[in-house]
């Protein structure tokens, strides 16, 4: 019997730095979405460790509620 997975909060998010691919399951999006969105620069702020991009979870969190805010003055 399959289960449904349920998305996880922001508000859960863990401590650590999250992927790309943490980002993609997050919103429940592509990962060629969260790519788009760093070209963009219209999602999460992201920044580069090496050759891996990042994110920071209370970056991401600030980033939700900015979005929300938005979405409440349209």
């Amino acid at each position: 019997m399959a289960t449904a997975k349920t998305p996880q909060s922001v508000a859960d998010l863990p401590t650590r730095y999250l992927t790309p691919e943490d980002i993609a399951a997050l919103f429940e999006v592509p990962l060629e979405t969260v790519y788009h969105w760093r070209k963009q620069r219209t999602g999460p702020p992201g920044f580069r460790a090496g050759r891996h991009v990042r994110y920071d979870p209370v970056a991401v969190q600030a980033w939700v509620a900015r979005q929300s805010e938005l979405d409440a003055a349209a």
